[in-house]
């Protein structure tokens, strides 16, 4: 018996890191996934994002577990497209459990240098994109009447300033007040809300050129090696960053029967980045 036997799980940016990883460790603990993650461009972001062949693979990976997946492409600036595949989804499984909200993207710019779409973009799909995949998915667990887990993906830098990143830790920081009031909201309905905060985790919204830049301004073209010396400064414990996995194991905690009376809280996962 895995831990989320016979629960639907709904997860945003699903196709690669952390999304995948929640998507794949549920599966094996015996959940059926609602995947979703978009092709659509963000003019504003300069590293790749996830591709109609990374969905493929995550709805792969889950099929592989013995689980079933809808896996569609859906931006969460659409609501409409949400709802949608949440929809089928529900159709199709019978029910839906839990929800957890990681789709988010990165783009570090100076507070005042920034462009407004830059700005923009980054509060449309790290908090609106948020609010929209919960008023898209949440419903579905109310009318269910069995309770259920929503986790929110937000960031040490809600709790923890850098320079270059207002906008990412503006948004993420809203996350855990739309956390907080949600989760006084559905706790009549024994649904529970959190979000988890990591430190610095190796997936492609980190590994790319422009968050080496970030981290090492020192230097014209930064190397992964360059930015691992900057990043290794940042947490207390002797790590670098975080693999996908080191948050699946909290958010799995969170959304399962051992997280039962956890609501309302930040996790944090930091390495000790925040003392």
């Amino acid at each position: 018996m895995g831990k989320l036997n016979g629960k639907v799980a709904f997860i945003t940016g699903a196709g690669r890191g952390q999304g995948r990883s929640h998507a794949v460790r549920f599966a094996r603990e015996g959940a059926d996934v609602i995947a979703v993650d978009t092709t659509k461009p963000v003019e504003s972001i300069s590293y790749p994002l996830a591709t109609a062949d990374d969905l493929a693979e995550t709805a792969r990976l889950v099929e592989a577990e013995g689980q079933r997946i809808i896996a569609r492409d859906a931006d969460v600036r659409q609501y409409a497209a949400l709802a949608a595949v949440v929809e089928e989804g529900v159709n199709t499984f019978g029910r839906l459990d839990i929800v957890v909200a990681n789709a988010g993207i990165s783009n570090p710019a100076p507070t005042l240098d920034m462009s407004e779409d830059t700005w923009q973009d980054m509060i449309d799909i790290n908090l609106t994109g948020v609010w929209k995949s919960l008023k898209a998915s949440v419903p579905h667990i109310i009318d269910g009447g069995r309770g259920g887990s929503v986790v929110i993906t937000s960031s040490l830098a809600a709790v923890y300033a850098n320079e270059n990143v207002a906008h990412y830790a503006a948004a993420k920081a809203g996350l855990v007040m739309l956390m907080k009031v949600m989760a006084k909201e559905l706790a009549p309905h024994s649904i529970r809300v959190n979000t988890v905060h990591p430190t610095t985790v190796a997936t492609g919204m980190i590994l790319n050129d422009a968050t080496y830049r970030l981290f090492r301004p020192d230097l014209e073209n930064p190397t992964r090696g360059d930015f691992e010396e900057a990043a290794r400064t940042l947490n207390r414990l002797p790590v670098v960053a975080l693999e996908p996995e080191d948050v699946t194991e909290t958010v799995l905690h969170l959304v399962s029967d051992s997280g039962k009376y956890i609501t309302g809280t930040t996790q944090l996962l930091d390495a000790g980045g925040s003392l």
